[in-house]
Protein backbone atom coordinates (compact mmCIF):
# COMPACT_ATOMS: atom_id res chain seq x y z
CA UNK A 1 0.00 0.00 0.00
CA UNK A 2 2.81 2.33 0.89
CA UNK A 3 4.29 2.42 -2.63
CA UNK A 4 1.24 1.35 -4.60
CA UNK A 5 3.28 -1.16 -6.70
CA UNK A 6 1.88 -4.24 -8.38
CA UNK A 7 5.08 -6.23 -8.21
CA UNK A 8 5.27 -7.54 -4.64
CA UNK A 9 8.81 -8.87 -5.04
CA UNK A 10 10.10 -5.50 -6.24
CA UNK A 11 8.18 -3.93 -3.42
CA UNK A 12 10.13 -5.98 -0.90
CA UNK A 13 13.46 -5.08 -2.54
CA UNK A 14 12.69 -1.38 -2.49
CA UNK A 15 11.60 -1.73 1.12
CA UNK A 16 14.93 -3.35 2.06
CA UNK A 17 16.95 -0.77 0.17
CA UNK A 18 15.41 2.21 1.95
CA UNK A 19 17.47 3.82 4.72
CA UNK A 20 15.89 3.21 8.18
CA UNK A 21 15.27 6.90 8.84
CA UNK A 22 13.55 7.38 5.48
CA UNK A 23 11.47 4.28 6.09
CA UNK A 24 10.42 5.57 9.51
CA UNK A 25 9.57 8.97 8.04
CA UNK A 26 7.50 7.38 5.28
CA UNK A 27 5.54 5.28 7.75
CA UNK A 28 4.96 8.28 10.03
CA UNK A 29 3.69 10.33 7.13
CA UNK A 30 1.33 7.57 6.11
CA UNK A 31 0.04 7.13 9.64
CA UNK A 32 -0.40 10.85 9.99
CA UNK A 33 -2.45 11.00 6.80
CA UNK A 34 -4.59 8.05 7.89
CA UNK A 35 -5.18 9.51 11.34
CA UNK A 36 -6.14 12.80 9.78
CA UNK A 37 -8.58 11.02 7.46
CA UNK A 38 -10.06 9.04 10.35
CA UNK A 39 -10.42 12.12 12.53
CA UNK A 40 -12.45 13.75 9.77
CA UNK A 41 -14.71 10.71 9.32
CA UNK A 42 -17.86 12.01 11.05
CA UNK A 43 -19.59 8.63 11.71
CA UNK A 44 -16.72 7.66 14.03
CA UNK A 45 -17.50 10.66 16.25
CA UNK A 46 -21.13 9.60 16.50
CA UNK A 47 -20.23 6.60 18.66
CA UNK A 48 -18.25 8.76 21.07
CA UNK A 49 -20.97 11.40 21.26
CA UNK A 50 -23.49 8.76 22.23
CA UNK A 51 -21.16 6.94 24.63
CA UNK A 52 -19.76 9.88 26.57
CA UNK A 53 -22.35 12.66 26.16
CA UNK A 54 -25.57 10.69 25.43
CA UNK A 55 -26.26 12.85 22.37
CA UNK A 56 -29.26 11.50 20.44
CA UNK A 57 -29.83 11.73 16.68
CA UNK A 58 -32.69 14.13 17.39
CA UNK A 59 -30.45 16.45 19.38
CA UNK A 60 -27.80 16.27 16.69
CA UNK A 61 -30.34 17.36 14.09
CA UNK A 62 -31.56 20.15 16.34
CA UNK A 63 -28.02 21.46 16.86
CA UNK A 64 -27.31 21.26 13.12
CA UNK A 65 -23.65 20.38 13.66
CA UNK A 66 -21.44 17.48 12.68
CA UNK A 67 -20.80 14.73 15.24
CA UNK A 68 -17.18 15.83 15.40
CA UNK A 69 -18.11 19.45 16.12
CA UNK A 70 -20.57 18.36 18.81
CA UNK A 71 -18.01 16.15 20.52
CA UNK A 72 -15.29 18.81 20.48
CA UNK A 73 -17.57 21.59 21.77
CA UNK A 74 -19.00 19.38 24.52
CA UNK A 75 -15.56 18.16 25.52
CA UNK A 76 -14.25 21.71 25.75
CA UNK A 77 -17.01 22.44 28.28
CA UNK A 78 -17.36 19.14 30.18
CA UNK A 79 -14.16 17.27 29.38
CA UNK A 80 -13.00 17.02 33.00
CA UNK A 81 -16.13 15.00 33.76
CA UNK A 82 -15.94 12.56 30.85
CA UNK A 83 -15.72 9.49 33.14
CA UNK A 84 -18.82 10.55 35.11
CA UNK A 85 -21.08 12.49 32.77
CA UNK A 86 -22.87 9.66 30.93
CA UNK A 87 -23.69 7.77 34.13
CA UNK A 88 -25.00 10.84 35.94
CA UNK A 89 -26.88 12.17 32.91
CA UNK A 90 -28.65 8.84 32.48
CA UNK A 91 -29.58 8.81 36.17
CA UNK A 92 -30.99 12.33 35.93
CA UNK A 93 -32.89 11.44 32.74
CA UNK A 94 -34.36 8.31 34.37
CA UNK A 95 -35.41 10.33 37.41
CA UNK A 96 -37.03 13.06 35.33
CA UNK A 97 -38.92 10.52 33.22
CA UNK A 98 -40.23 8.74 36.32
CA UNK A 99 -41.20 11.97 38.08
CA UNK A 100 -42.86 13.22 34.92
CA UNK A 101 -45.23 10.27 35.18
CA UNK A 102 -45.65 10.17 38.94
CA UNK A 103 -44.94 13.70 40.26
CA UNK A 104 -45.03 16.20 37.37
CA UNK A 105 -45.04 19.14 39.81
CA UNK A 106 -41.52 18.21 40.89
CA UNK A 107 -40.14 18.68 37.40
CA UNK A 108 -40.83 22.40 37.57
CA UNK A 109 -38.77 22.72 40.76
CA UNK A 110 -35.59 21.37 39.15
CA UNK A 111 -33.07 24.12 38.54
CA UNK A 112 -30.98 24.71 35.44
CA UNK A 113 -27.32 23.70 35.29
CA UNK A 114 -24.55 25.93 36.59
CA UNK A 115 -21.26 26.93 35.00
CA UNK A 116 -17.69 26.15 36.02
CA UNK A 117 -17.16 29.62 37.47
CA UNK A 118 -20.18 29.13 39.76
CA UNK A 119 -18.73 25.92 41.16
CA UNK A 120 -15.31 27.54 41.52
CA UNK A 121 -16.97 30.29 43.56
CA UNK A 122 -18.57 27.68 45.84
CA UNK A 123 -15.19 26.03 46.40
CA UNK A 124 -13.68 29.38 47.31
CA UNK A 125 -16.56 30.04 49.69
CA UNK A 126 -16.34 26.75 51.59
CA UNK A 127 -12.56 26.50 51.47
CA UNK A 128 -12.27 23.05 49.90
CA UNK A 129 -12.50 21.26 46.55
CA UNK A 130 -15.69 19.54 45.45
CA UNK A 131 -15.36 16.03 43.98
CA UNK A 132 -15.57 15.95 40.20
CA UNK A 133 -18.59 13.62 40.17
CA UNK A 134 -20.38 16.05 42.51
CA UNK A 135 -19.49 19.02 40.31
CA UNK A 136 -20.59 17.10 37.23
CA UNK A 137 -24.09 16.62 38.61
CA UNK A 138 -24.53 20.37 39.04
CA UNK A 139 -23.48 20.86 35.41
CA UNK A 140 -26.63 18.88 34.60
CA UNK A 141 -29.01 20.23 37.26
CA UNK A 142 -28.42 22.68 40.07
CA UNK A 143 -30.55 20.58 42.39
CA UNK A 144 -34.03 21.69 43.32
CA UNK A 145 -35.49 24.98 44.45
CA UNK A 146 -35.25 25.19 48.23
CA UNK A 147 -38.20 25.93 50.45
CA UNK A 148 -38.06 29.36 52.09
CA UNK A 149 -37.23 28.09 55.57
CA UNK A 150 -34.15 26.33 54.19
CA UNK A 151 -32.98 29.33 52.18
CA UNK A 152 -32.93 31.39 55.37
CA UNK A 153 -31.40 28.73 57.60
CA UNK A 154 -27.61 29.05 58.06
CA UNK A 155 -27.46 25.61 59.64
CA UNK A 156 -28.21 24.18 56.19
CA UNK A 157 -24.48 24.54 55.61
CA UNK A 158 -23.96 21.49 57.83
CA UNK A 159 -23.06 18.55 55.66
CA UNK A 160 -24.50 15.08 56.14
CA UNK A 161 -22.41 12.39 54.48
CA UNK A 162 -24.38 9.42 53.21
CA UNK A 163 -22.13 7.56 50.77
CA UNK A 164 -18.58 6.73 49.73
CA UNK A 165 -18.96 8.84 46.58
CA UNK A 166 -21.61 11.06 45.08
CA UNK A 167 -21.80 8.95 41.91
CA UNK A 168 -22.47 5.79 43.91
CA UNK A 169 -24.97 7.49 46.17
CA UNK A 170 -26.95 9.27 43.45
CA UNK A 171 -27.24 6.33 41.05
CA UNK A 172 -28.32 4.11 43.96
CA UNK A 173 -30.85 6.72 45.04
CA UNK A 174 -32.36 7.04 41.56
CA UNK A 175 -32.59 3.26 41.25
CA UNK A 176 -34.47 3.13 44.56
CA UNK A 177 -36.89 5.81 43.38
CA UNK A 178 -37.69 4.46 39.92
CA UNK A 179 -38.11 0.87 41.17
CA UNK A 180 -40.48 1.94 43.93
CA UNK A 181 -38.06 1.33 46.79
CA UNK A 182 -38.59 4.90 47.99
CA UNK A 183 -42.33 5.66 48.10
CA UNK A 184 -43.91 8.85 46.79
CA UNK A 185 -46.40 10.23 49.28
CA UNK A 186 -48.28 13.48 48.63
CA UNK A 187 -45.81 14.43 45.89
CA UNK A 188 -42.81 13.80 48.12
CA UNK A 189 -40.15 11.11 47.92
CA UNK A 190 -39.28 9.47 51.20
CA UNK A 191 -36.02 7.59 51.69
CA UNK A 192 -37.42 4.98 54.03
CA UNK A 193 -35.25 2.18 55.34
CA UNK A 194 -36.97 -0.90 56.71
CA UNK A 195 -35.35 -3.13 59.31
CA UNK A 196 -36.71 -6.65 58.77
CA UNK A 197 -36.59 -7.25 62.51
CA UNK A 198 -38.72 -4.18 63.18
CA UNK A 199 -41.97 -6.13 63.08
CA UNK A 200 -44.38 -7.11 65.87
CA UNK A 201 -47.45 -9.31 65.68
CA UNK A 202 -50.28 -9.22 68.20
CA UNK A 203 -52.93 -11.82 67.45
CA UNK A 204 -53.93 -11.34 63.82
CA UNK A 205 -52.46 -7.84 63.49
CA UNK A 206 -48.88 -7.14 62.36
CA UNK A 207 -47.18 -3.76 62.73
CA UNK A 208 -43.97 -2.91 60.84
CA UNK A 209 -42.00 0.33 60.69
CA UNK A 210 -39.70 2.07 58.18
CA UNK A 211 -37.70 5.20 59.03
CA UNK A 212 -36.02 8.05 57.19
CA UNK A 213 -33.66 10.85 58.25
CA UNK A 214 -34.31 14.25 56.66
CA UNK A 215 -31.10 16.31 56.55
CA UNK A 216 -32.78 19.24 54.85
CA UNK A 217 -34.93 19.78 57.96
CA UNK A 218 -32.13 19.03 60.42
CA UNK A 219 -29.25 21.01 61.84
CA UNK A 220 -26.17 20.44 63.98
CA UNK A 221 -26.11 23.96 65.48
CA UNK A 222 -28.53 24.07 67.21
CA UNK A 223 -28.89 20.28 67.49
CA UNK A 224 -32.15 19.36 65.78
CA UNK A 225 -32.43 16.00 64.00
CA UNK A 226 -35.59 15.38 62.03
CA UNK A 227 -36.90 11.89 61.24
CA UNK A 228 -40.00 10.53 59.58
CA UNK A 229 -41.41 7.06 60.02
CA UNK A 230 -43.96 5.07 58.07
CA UNK A 231 -46.05 2.48 59.86
CA UNK A 232 -47.87 -0.41 58.22
CA UNK A 233 -50.73 -2.08 60.10
CA UNK A 234 -52.06 -5.27 58.55
CA UNK A 235 -54.57 -7.89 59.60
CA UNK A 236 -54.01 -11.44 58.40
CA UNK A 237 -56.22 -12.44 55.50
CA UNK A 238 -56.91 -15.68 57.35
CA UNK A 239 -58.42 -13.88 60.35
CA UNK A 240 -62.12 -14.43 61.09
CA UNK A 241 -64.52 -11.66 59.97
CA UNK A 242 -65.51 -10.95 63.58
CA UNK A 243 -61.88 -9.95 64.26
CA UNK A 244 -62.46 -6.63 62.44
CA UNK A 245 -61.57 -3.72 64.70
CA UNK A 246 -60.99 0.03 64.85
CA UNK A 247 -58.00 1.94 66.19
CA UNK A 248 -58.92 4.25 69.06
CA UNK A 249 -55.67 5.65 70.43
CA UNK A 250 -51.89 5.46 70.45
CA UNK A 251 -49.20 5.47 73.14
CA UNK A 252 -45.55 6.32 72.49
CA UNK A 253 -42.46 6.03 74.63
CA UNK A 254 -39.72 8.13 73.01
CA UNK A 255 -36.10 7.86 74.22
CA UNK A 256 -33.15 9.93 73.02
CA UNK A 257 -29.44 9.03 73.09
CA UNK A 258 -29.06 10.59 76.56
CA UNK A 259 -31.73 8.32 77.99
CA UNK A 260 -34.30 11.10 78.34
CA UNK A 261 -37.81 9.67 78.00
CA UNK A 262 -40.95 11.36 76.71
CA UNK A 263 -44.37 9.74 76.75
CA UNK A 264 -47.10 10.70 74.30
CA UNK A 265 -50.68 9.49 74.28
CA UNK A 266 -53.56 10.63 72.11
CA UNK A 267 -56.60 9.68 70.03
CA UNK A 268 -56.19 7.96 66.66
CA UNK A 269 -53.22 8.38 64.34
CA UNK A 270 -52.64 11.48 62.17
CA UNK A 271 -56.26 12.47 62.82
CA UNK A 272 -57.70 9.15 61.63
CA UNK A 273 -59.32 6.14 63.28
CA UNK A 274 -58.72 3.37 60.73
CA UNK A 275 -60.77 0.20 60.59
CA UNK A 276 -58.76 -2.99 60.16
CA UNK A 277 -60.38 -6.13 58.75
CA UNK A 278 -59.01 -9.45 57.41
CA UNK A 279 -56.53 -8.84 54.59
CA UNK A 280 -56.69 -5.06 54.91
CA UNK A 281 -53.58 -2.87 55.19
CA UNK A 282 -53.43 0.63 56.65
CA UNK A 283 -50.32 2.81 56.33
CA UNK A 284 -49.52 6.27 57.60
CA UNK A 285 -46.56 8.63 57.90
CA UNK A 286 -45.56 10.78 60.84
CA UNK A 287 -42.43 12.43 62.20
CA UNK A 288 -40.40 13.22 65.28
CA UNK A 289 -37.31 15.20 66.24
CA UNK A 290 -34.41 14.59 68.60
CA UNK A 291 -31.87 16.91 70.17
CA UNK A 292 -29.42 14.01 69.94
CA UNK A 293 -28.15 12.25 66.82
CA UNK A 294 -30.15 9.12 67.57
CA UNK A 295 -33.09 7.79 69.54
CA UNK A 296 -35.82 5.20 69.44
CA UNK A 297 -39.58 4.86 69.79
CA UNK A 298 -41.88 2.07 70.89
CA UNK A 299 -45.45 1.80 72.13
CA UNK A 300 -48.85 0.35 71.36
CA UNK A 301 -52.21 1.04 69.72
CA UNK A 302 -55.52 0.50 71.47
CA UNK A 303 -58.27 -1.07 69.35
CA UNK A 304 -61.88 -2.01 69.99
CA UNK A 305 -63.71 -4.85 68.25
CA UNK A 306 -66.47 -3.90 65.84
CA UNK A 307 -68.56 -6.95 66.70
CA UNK A 308 -67.93 -6.69 70.44
CA UNK A 309 -67.65 -2.95 70.96
CA UNK A 310 -66.88 -3.20 74.64
CA UNK A 311 -63.85 -5.38 73.98
CA UNK A 312 -60.58 -3.39 73.89
CA UNK A 313 -57.06 -4.66 73.33
CA UNK A 314 -53.54 -3.31 72.75
CA UNK A 315 -51.38 -4.00 69.70
CA UNK A 316 -47.61 -3.70 70.14
CA UNK A 317 -45.59 -1.23 68.10
CA UNK A 318 -42.04 -2.65 67.78
CA UNK A 319 -39.10 -0.57 68.96
CA UNK A 320 -37.51 1.24 66.03
CA UNK A 321 -34.26 3.17 66.06
CA UNK A 322 -33.53 6.40 64.22
CA UNK A 323 -29.90 7.37 63.63
CA UNK A 324 -28.44 10.45 61.95
CA UNK A 325 -25.77 9.57 59.35
CA UNK A 326 -22.17 10.71 59.75
CA UNK A 327 -21.86 14.44 59.28
CA UNK A 328 -19.19 17.08 58.90
CA UNK A 329 -19.78 20.67 59.96
CA UNK A 330 -18.60 23.22 57.43
CA UNK A 331 -16.17 25.83 58.73
CA UNK A 332 -17.43 28.31 56.19
CA UNK A 333 -20.17 30.61 57.44
CA UNK A 334 -22.10 33.28 55.62
CA UNK A 335 -19.78 36.29 55.55
CA UNK A 336 -21.52 38.30 52.87
CA UNK A 337 -25.04 38.94 51.70
CA UNK A 338 -24.80 36.75 48.61
CA UNK A 339 -23.44 33.76 50.56
CA UNK A 340 -23.83 30.37 48.93
CA UNK A 341 -25.83 27.78 50.82
CA UNK A 342 -24.27 24.32 50.54
CA UNK A 343 -26.30 21.28 51.52
CA UNK A 344 -24.55 17.96 51.06
CA UNK A 345 -27.32 15.40 51.32
CA UNK A 346 -28.99 16.32 48.08
CA UNK A 347 -32.64 15.99 47.13
CA UNK A 348 -34.50 17.76 49.87
CA UNK A 349 -37.67 16.34 51.49
CA UNK A 350 -39.27 16.58 48.06
CA UNK A 351 -36.44 15.03 46.12
CA UNK A 352 -32.79 15.39 47.06
CA UNK A 353 -30.30 14.83 49.80
CA UNK A 354 -27.62 17.02 48.31
CA UNK A 355 -28.14 20.55 47.03
CA UNK A 356 -26.23 23.71 46.31
CA UNK A 357 -28.46 26.75 46.17
CA UNK A 358 -26.32 29.03 44.05
CA UNK A 359 -27.19 32.69 43.74
CA UNK A 360 -29.59 32.60 46.71
CA UNK A 361 -30.00 35.87 48.56
CA UNK A 362 -29.57 35.47 52.30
Amino acid sequence: RLFNCKNKQRNRLVFLMLPPLLLLKSNCCYLSRRLNQLSSHDPLWKRHCKKYWLISDEEKSRRNQSWKAIFISTYSDLGRYIQYYATLKKAWDDLEKYLGQRCPRMIGSLKESVQEEDLDAVEAQIGCKLPDDYRCSFRIHNGQKLVDQMARNPSAIDMFITGTSYLEWFTSYVNKVVTGGYPIIRDQIFRYVHDKECVATTGDITVSVSTSFLPELSSVHPPHYFFTYRIRIEMSKDALPEKACQLDSRYWRITNAKGDVEEVQGPGVVGEFPIISPGRVYEYTSCTTFSTTSGYMEGYYTFHCLYYKEKFFNVTIPRFHMVCPTFKVSTARMVRKDAVVLILDFLSHLLFSLNINLNSRM
